[in-house]
């Protein structure tokens, strides 16, 4: 039996949709988790702070010591800048409801506060997860 090329094209372009949208849904739940959990990084070390009153010197040090042993345990992410990205986004967003399925990382990064990585670093992230 026979039947039109055209079939193959309708349903090649149907199943190419489908996946480009699982794509998106995906970027977009990592996006949410990537900003929760950066936001959970900002709100710890913030607490820290202030349950021990640490002033501000003391601060860059605690975060310079803790970039090094993030970096070393966990792995790439967490430079000493990032880490005060994260401590900024929290200060900017006490409410991560606020920002949670609200904004995008680009959103974020305009606001100066640039601690999402960009979509070869996301790809990166998926590829590791997926490996665990």
């Amino acid at each position: 039996m026979t039947y039109p090329k055209k079939i193959d094209n309708i349903l090649v372009k149907n199943i190419k949709k489908i996946v480009a949208n699982a794509k998106g849904n995906i970027y977009q739940r990592i996006n949410n988790e990537l900003i929760n959990t950066y936001w959970l990084i900002g709100k710890e070390i913030i607490d820290m702070e202030n349950k021990n009153n640490i002033d501000n010197q003391t601060s860059r040090q605690i975060i310079l010591n803790l970039s090094k042993q993030l970096t070393k345990e966990v792995g790439k992410g967490f430079s000493r800048s990032n880490l005060f990205n994260m401590r900024k986004f929290y200060q900017e967003y006490p409410s991560v409801q606020t920002v949670s399925g609200h904004l995008s990382w680009s959103h974020i990064a305009s606001r100066h506060v640039t601690i999402l990585p960009n979509k070869e670093e996301l790809i990166e992230e998926v590829k590791c997860i997926i490996k665990e």
